[in-house]
């Protein structure tokens, strides 16, 4: 369990207004570094990719997932498990529970009304008016399920999709964000402490 739960989103708000905030603060050494100093240990990280893998842009998390799990990052599988969730997230709460992680990323394609490919956090409070609708269950229930039962932190870095419809295509800007956010996250976590 965190000790500063806190501290994940105080990061979040220093960074607003900095351009390419979803790097600054994807970036997790600040956190890892403030955490590992606080306990005297490194966190635990789970990363979700969730999405349809059917359904073109939705399945951005899922292929953040699985290209992360080819990377070094999945190597420390002692602070990092990757999850490829789909679209029924909900389903991995017994690995998780397994795990124990101190914080819960979880990468999926949300709907915020900017240009497709567009990267962004969403804030606590706003997971709960996501849309569910390539979801079997709303991701907020997920979040509110894992901070209560395992007792951890949950961030969403949401990716503008450009089409949620049938078919396995994958727009230009989305696929370009699933690079981007697969090098920050996976330089992130080889970056010495």
């Amino acid at each position: 369990m965190l000790p500063s739960t806190g501290i994940f989103w105080s990061i979040m708000e220093e960074t607003k207004t900095l351009p390419d905030t979803w790097k600054t603060s994807l970036n997790p050494l600040r956190l890892l570094k403030q955490l590992t100093s606080e306990w005297g240990r490194s966190p635990r990280i789970a990363i979700l990719g969730v999405g349809n893998q059917f359904r073109w842009d939705d399945a951005a998390g899922v292929l953040i997932a699985r290209a992360l799990s080819k990377r070094t990052c999945a190597l420390d599988t002692e602070h990092v498990l990757i999850i490829e969730a789909g679209h029924a997230p909900e389903n991995t709460t017994a690995e998780l529970r397994k795990f124990a992680p101190d914080l819960v990323l979880i990468v999926d394609a949300a709907e915020m009304g900017e240009r497709p490919g567009t990267v962004q956090w969403i804030p606590e409070e706003a997971i709960a008016g996501m849309s569910a609708s390539t979801h079997s269950l709303p991701l907020s229930m997920l979040a509110r399920y894992l901070t209560l039962d395992l007792g951890c932190t949950v961030a969403l870095l949401g990716i503008q999709p450009g089409s949620n419809e049938i078919g396995d295509d994958l727009s230009a800007e989305v696929s370009q964000a699933i690079q981007e956010i697969v090098n920050e996250l996976d330089k992130s976590f080889q970056r010495p402490l």
